[in-house]
């Protein structure tokens, strides 16, 4: 699919489409390729902007999933592929790797002998970290990303639990946690001191968008008094001090390949 040609037909597939975390402007040119020509477009209403139905075709059927469960909409996408040969777009907020449950999604579809592609999209915490203006692995200071959710509804492995993931004081991204936020903030304190800077955020991309930067220790005061309790992810890291640290790539010492350091 070269960016220099526009999709006519698609073959008959199940697309599955990371839609962004609420900016419609952060599809990817293949997600909007593929809207522009599906035949069926599933539409999770609740989490996916509504603009983004304005990129479809005007004769696409729209079918809206938020109320649904994949049991109801694995039996469609299987239908509308194997006995209409149409071509479906599957439309998950975020990047389809992160928490979208497409793992068991992709095995049913498999096994259906129905055919499949991924094709990723902006997650919240790149959103996030173009939003606060950081870059989460600093030189020197943090070079390493942690994404992950406290242990909620859905369990959490005895080997990822919060605190000792908090040990590693990366660049820790919290996804899913605001209902947990005190036991969260717990866990964080062990490791991370009361001073450390994290910043909340609220429906990225999306006209009530908020975003709160705090001290480690009013994380769950700050949750409560602005009344978050989903879509929220938090980010907690040394990147969001000040940078003091300079890229080793730009540094004038520094000599790769393209410049040489006598320069």
């Amino acid at each position: 699919m070269s960016y220099t040609k526009t999709l006519s037909a698609i073959e008959p597939a199940v697309y599955i489409v990371g839609a962004g975390p609420g900016d419609p402007d952060l599809l990817t040119v293949k997600a909007q390729k593929l809207l522009a020509v599906a035949d069926v477009i599933l539409f999770a209403d609740s989490l996916v902007p509504e603009q983004i139905l304005e990129l479809c075709r005007k004769d696409a059927e729209i079918i809206r999933t938020a109320n649904q469960t994949l049991e109801e909409i694995l039996p469609i996408m299987i239908e509308r592929v194997r006995s209409q040969h149409k071509s479906v777009v599957r439309l998950h907020s975020g990047d389809p790797s992160l928490y979208s449950a497409i793992h068991e999604q992709m095995h049913l579809l498999a096994e259906a002998q129905i055919p499949f592609e991924v094709i990723p999209g902006i997650s919240a915490f790149q959103a996030a970290a173009a939003k606060l203006k950081i870059e989460l692995t600093v030189p020197g200071l943090v070079q390493t990303i942690i994404l992950t959710r406290i242990s909620g509804r859905t369990e959490v492995p005895a080997t990822e639990e919060l605190a000792t993931l908090a040990a590693h004081q990366a660049s820790l991204c919290l996804y899913l946690s605001a209902r947990h936020v005190e036991n969260a903030q717990a866990k964080l304190l062990e490791y991370y001191s009361a001073e450390t800077q994290v910043a909340i955020c609220f429906r990225l991309g999306w006209p009530d968008e908020k975003i709160r930067v705090v001290p480690l220790k009013q994380m769950a005061d700050c949750t409560h008094q602005e009344k978050l309790i989903r879509t929220t992810l938090y980010v907690i890291s040394p990147a969001l001090l000040p940078a003091t640290a300079r890229s080793r790539l730009y540094h004038p010492e520094h000599s790769h390949l393209f410049r040489s350091s006598h320069h």
